[in-house]
């Protein structure tokens, strides 16, 4: 499912002007609170107009101003979900599902109730009203209903915002569940980036109203933008190959090579996603001997730009993989670094701060 978007609205004190597109996946709207990122969420399932432009899904036109065609919410088909779930606190869950699933009698492309239950796994909350829920219960239960709506595209707007972080690790492994098993198309709003690099496909970064980087995440990641204020990272997609229970270690495969991070609760076969800061990575020009750090991963610099005053950042080719890295000017100087030539990059494995997600 391809998303094309072009729009403009101006608001006292805000003005939005945007364009960006997405061939499908999970694409993340991601910036500060007030960037204009749930603005975005509202124009795409018809709560918000704007006041210019166009808005297309799956070659659709939902939107364009300029011939006056603005399709309702109720037929965009467009699963939305928000910060506080908005459940009916006078029904019970399975009476909220229903809602739902009423939206969906017109398509049969729609999953069954139960399906959908056994999915977010909220079978033993089905009798509950949503005053007895968690927060992160709540949450589940309004991705249900968005999704019985038979949904197209699943608009998320910061649905982890106001949850802690047990919460938070509760539910992310369900919206993995929805990527990688359904397949939904999905607009994921968030200024969290952890979440962002765990779920999305690709990224569009928003700065006051306007597109400031768009395009796959690790593209956008490894880039070094100083006055950007967000530090370069790569994002790799990994397996886990094998468990050192005595160690409390993981390794964890990809095409670069082999990484060992801390196990946590991670189950040999199982993927993930890892993002490697650019600022936990050293370089050597040569394969060292007589070190404590378990990752050292052979690489050729593919480019080289200026990370802040004194700092120099690398993207490396890693058997087919970006990597990043960020050292001082001085060391690139002394180490003579340029494009092509090739080294090895340290990582220590106590840099992964906490253990990849369950």
């Amino acid at each position: 499912m391809s998303l094309a978007v072009e729009i403009s609205l101006a608001r006292p004190g805000f003005t939005l002007d945007v364009a960006f597109d997405s061939p499908g996946g999970v694409t993340a709207l991601f910036g500060r609170s007030g960037a204009g990122k749930s603005t975005i969420a509202g124009l795409l399932a018809g709560l918000v107009r704007p006041d210019r432009g166009r808005i297309l899904v799956d070659g659709e036109v939902l939107v364009d101003r300029a011939v006056g065609i603005f399709v309702p919410p109720h037929r965009r088909r467009i699963g939305s979900v928000f910060q506080d779930g908005r459940l009916f606190p006078h029904l019970t869950v399975r009476q909220n599902l229903l809602y739902g699933a009423w939206f969906a009698r017109r398509h049969a492309s729609g999953k069954p109730l139960d399906d959908i239950v056994e999915l977010l796994g909220i079978e033993r909350l089905l009798a509950r009203r949503p005053a007895t829920l968690s927060g992160g219960e709540k949450q589940r239960v309004a991705i249900g209903r968005a999704l019985l709506m038979a949904p197209r595209l699943l608009v998320l707007d910061e649905p982890l915002a106001a949850l802690d972080q047990a919460r938070k690790d509760e539910i992310l492994p369900y919206l993995e569940r929805l990527r990688d098993e359904m397949r939904l198309p999905m607009v994921y709003v968030s200024h969290a980036r952890d979440e962002v690099v765990r779920l999305a496909d690709r990224l569009v970064v928003i700065e006051a109203g306007r597109v400031v980087s768009a395009g796959p995440i690790g593209e956008v990641t490894s880039r070094f933008d100083p006055a950007a204020g967000s530090e370069a990272a790569a994002v790799l997609a990994v397996t886990v190959g094998a468990i050192d229970a005595g160690h409390g270690l993981a390794t964890l495969d990809f095409p670069g090579g082999r990484l060992t991070v801390p196990a946590g609760r991670l189950v040999v076969g199982q993927r993930l996603r890892l993002q490697i800061r650019a600022r936990d990575v050293a370089i050597a020009t040569g394969r060292p001997e007589g070190l404590s750090i378990l990752n050292i991963l052979p690489a050729t610099i593919l480019d080289m730009a200026a990370a802040g005053p004194t700092a120099v950042g690398l993207r490396l080719d890693c058997g087919g993989t970006v990597l990043v890295a960020e050292i001082t000017r001085l060391s690139a100087e002394a180490l003579a670094l340029a494009p092509g030539r090739p080294v090895h990059a340290l990582i220590k494995s106590v840099s992964f701060d906490r253990p990849p997600a369950d």
